[in-house]
């Protein structure tokens, strides 16, 4: 069997919506590297927000930021920050409105205002037991790859019409991801397989959420889980059961990769 990379979304997708990893999802994914298989990540989390899972699967190639940073077997491969000078203004238009927002780069996130209700819910449903700290500077200068905006649909609207160096993508009832516009999932794999130089009928990816759609699209042998989104589910060649449902391995049998 000739080798396949598969990338695998976290949150929905490896994690369940505890945020835990199924002892089905666990032995999958050894089961793939035992057959020669290169398993990648693909998420809008940033590096320092899954380093633990990286180490439990030995995954050392991932796509993060929704592709703006991208590592091939432990080295940086490929960056996309957001435009610095958008990213002042966006802040500046933010803070008029209460409207919060989280600096990210590669390794570590800072808030621009201390303690609001909307940071606390958001980041604490990733269960990732990391809270920004304050520091309205930290946009300042640096290279980011990702923000976070809080606030509520259709409050992103406005901002989607006065920065179209941005995308925004809603990943909580409170909070939308800001990353470079065209910026995606799909265009970070494709740095990979650049550097792999591996077919496409070789390349595979499970999803479930808004931020898969485009590398649901986009790779050849796609797979959506079962309680993903409905545009997730559309956009995937094929659609496994619930991600607690052994969602994993059932999708990785449908694909022909495991018996």
């Amino acid at each position: 069997m000739s080798q396949k990379i598969i990338f695998f979304d976290i949150d929905g997708t490896l994690y369940d919506h505890d945020k835990q990893l199924p002892d089905s999802t666990r032995q999958a994914i050894r089961d793939l590297q035992e057959r020669g298989h290169e398993v990648a990540i693909a998420t809008g989390r940033a590096p320092f927000m899954f380093k633990d899972l990286r180490a439990e699967l030995g995954i050392e190639t991932f796509v993060s930021y929704n592709g703006q940073y991208v590592v091939f077997k432990g080295e940086p491969l490929y960056q996309n920050p957001l435009n610095k000078e958008a990213l002042l203004r966006l802040t500046d238009i933010a803070v008029e409105h209460n409207h919060p927002v989280v600096f990210m780069d590669h390794e570590d996130m800072k808030a621009n205002t201390p303690d609001h209700e909307h940071v606390t819910a958001g980041i604490n449903s990733l269960k990732i037991n990391y809270f920004p700290e304050h520091d309205p500077t930290y946009h300042e200068g640096r290279d980011l790859y990702q923000s976070l905006l809080f606030c509520q649909d259709p409050e992103d609207k406005e901002y989607e019409k006065q920065f179209p160096e941005f995308d925004f993508v809603r990943w909580h009832p409170f909070s939308v991801d800001i990353v470079p516009a065209g910026g995606s999932k799909a265009k970070g794999i494709q740095k990979i397989i650049d550097q792999l130089g591996i077919s496409p009928e070789n390349i595979y990816a499970f999803g479930d959420g808004l931020n898969d759609v485009e590398m649901l699209k986009t790779v050849a042998n796609s797979v959506a889980m079962g309680d993903g989104h409905e545009d997730a589910k559309n956009a995937a060649k094929h659609v496994t059961t619930n991600v607690h449902e052994d969602g994993i391995l059932n999708g990785l049998k449908m694909v022909g990769l495991l018996d």
